[in-house]
């Protein structure tokens, strides 16, 4: 559709301009240079439209952050612009240092997955000093100035985890949470729903630790839960890398506890369609990355975009 409006500015700014010509009488042989100067100026602007746009990722060492940053690209280029992608690798200062790399390069606009909520607000400020628009995925930024914000629900989605957990217990039982990187907004509000979901059952969170998002931390961590907990009905970790970490120190411990994910990633789907999960909660990591340049592109070209932008979800259960 953009190249659709290009091409009816070009041929608009040709006719008016034959026009012109068309009432000169003689002196229009002279004057023909001057028409082709202008019509190459009108379509090196048209053409400028277009440009780079960067994309911070929290970490690339992560199934669903691979996932997000694919769909940013192939909308990227669908809508023509150059996608820059820089992979934080989980570290706020490495953060910092991709955005002032991004505004050195003057990208049109900057999308960033947050490593922390709170640590990213300098980075924010320093793209909000250069003049260049930001847009947060998947986890939300506590401070500076962001255009839109697109991302799941988080806050329901550790609701209907932790509602199924409910169902599945029957009100009452022992659950570990494993969570997410400190400071992270997903982290926070899938915890937040999650014990609002189990608050006034029986059902006790015996231990609340966190592994940071990463398998091997979840696989280590709940080892040293499952020596220190006798009795563990069902674990609930904030991503499916953890929930698989889990999974792991739980079957070499030869014991049988439920673990409810969250992502769907391909290994934790497979996991459920085995039964070695219970559920896992389903977001869209393609469409988070997908929306954020789409709100991107319609930015640039000054139309007014919506400051959240949801996502849908939904419980796998098989």
């Amino acid at each position: 559709m953009r190249k659709f409006k290009k091409l009816l500015a070009v041929g608009g700014i040709l006719v008016l301009l034959l026009g012109v010509l068309a009432g000169c009488g003689g002196d229009t042989a002279e004057e023909a240079p001057e028409v082709d100067v202008e019509v190459e100026q009108e379509v090196d602007t048209v053409e400028e439209a277009t440009g780079d746009i960067g994309l911070v990722i929290s970490t690339l060492n992560n199934p669903f952050f691979v996932s997000l940053e694919e769909g940013a690209e192939e909308a990227a280029q669908a809508l023509g612009y150059n996608l820059i992608v820089l992979d934080s690798r989980d570290d706020s200062a490495q953060e910092l240092s991709n955005v002032e790399d991004l505004v050195q390069q003057e990208v049109a606009a900057i999308l960033i997955n947050p490593v922390d909520s709170d640590a990213v607000e300098s980075a924010i400020q320093m793209a909000n000093e250069a003049n260049i628009p930001v847009i947060t995925l998947d986890r939300s930024a506590e401070g500076g100035e962001v255009v839109a914000h697109v991302a799941s629900d988080n806050v329901a989605g550790g609701e209907m985890a932790g509602q199924f957990i409910v169902e599945q217990l029957a009100g009452e039982g022992n659950v570990v949470e494993l969570e997410g990187v400190p400071g992270a907004s997903a982290a926070r509000d899938r915890g937040a729903g999650f014990n609002a979901a189990v608050e006034g059952t029986d059902i006790e969170v015996v231990a609340r630790q966190t592994a940071n998002f990463n398998r091997e931390e979840g696989l280590s961590v709940m080892e040293n839960i499952l020596e220190a907990e006798e009795t563990i009905d069902a674990v609930f970790a904030h991503n499916d890398e953890m929930a698989l970490g889990a999974l792991q120190a739980i079957e070499a411990s030869g014991r049988e506890i439920m673990v409810v994910g969250f992502d769907a990633t391909d290994d934790a789907q497979a996991a459920v369609a085995e039964g070695q999960m219970a559920a896992t909660v389903a977001q869209q990591p393609e469409l988070i990355g997908s929306l954020g340049i789409e709100t991107a592109v319609a930015l640039l070209a000054g139309e007014e975009v919506e400051s959240y932008i949801p996502v849908a979800l939904e419980l796998i259960t098989e």
